[in-house]
């Protein structure tokens, strides 16, 4: 593999300056793969010259981002003529929402089981999950899908389009093992967390926000620009006193 869109893609998706002796550790194996026997300083000779070119490549006016040495390591940012209107593309954007552990889980039980009534996944969750519900609609993540054939004909649960376009997939088919899941949420949303609550549980994943981008990091940087989730935390009553 070519050592250079390795750089650019660790550079690209790294959220702070990564250093030389990062990017060393992160593509020595393959290099010696590529070149068995070449020596450490040869394998850091040879980053330091890629870096030169792709730095050399993105400084020309053909590019909107440029490669950096900042803080003694490399990033991208937008070069400074397109601050302006990264800017305003960045106020542009919804603000940022978070959503909590109760509604991580709930919205994790509807992925995997849809479509499910609110009765199966507070069985499933052991708490009612009604309130739950309502905040994943609100905030469209979940639509209802009809009603299940039983007594009392209750409303079935699906994940939306929207929920496709927060995690990136292209259809239901491409949702990851449970295991996976439970990973990506935990990388995705455990600094974003509401205040009070335990990190167990829980996107993107992920590269770097607008804001990340611009160089100058000032206070008109793109707040929202992530699409990370947000909102108050939900009261939740057992299942086992769940009124009936």
């Amino acid at each position: 593999m070519s050592l250079r869109p390795q750089l650019e893609a660790i550079i690209y998706a790294a959220e702070t300056p990564i250093s030389l002796d990062q990017i060393f550790s992160l593509v020595k194996e393959s290099v010696l793969a590529e070149t068995p026997g070449i020596e450490p300083a040869e394998i850091k000779s040879r980053i330091r010259a890629t870096l030169e070119e792709l730095i050399a490549d993105y400084s020309g006016a053909s590019h909107g981002i440029e490669i950096r040495q900042v803080a003694g390591g490399y990033r991208m940012s937008t070069k400074p003529e397109q601050h302006d209107v990264v800017r305003a593309f960045a106020k542009s954007l919804k603000p940022p929402f978070r959503l909590s552990l109760p509604a991580l889980e709930t919205l994790a039980v509807v992925a995997y089981r849809q479509p499910v009534t609110v009765p199966e996944i507070s069985e499933i969750r052991g708490v009612d999950s009604g309130g739950v519900i309502a905040t994943l609609l609100d905030r469209k993540l979940v639509t209802t899908a009809g009603r299940k054939a039983v007594i009392g004909r209750p409303i079935l649960y699906r994940t939306s389009k929207e929920f496709l376009l927060r995690f990136g997939l292209s259809d239901i088919n491409e949702l990851p093992s449970m295991e996976e899941f439970e990973k990506l949420l935990a990388e995705s949303f455990q600094s974003d967390l509401i205040p009070g609550e335990s990190a167990s549980a829980e996107e993107p994943v992920h590269s770097p926000s607008v804001d990340d981008r611009a160089d100058d990091r000032t206070d008109d940087s793109a707040e929202g620009a992530a699409a990370e989730f947000a909102t108050e935390e939900e009261t939740e009553t057992p299942a086992s006193i769940k009124p009936e």
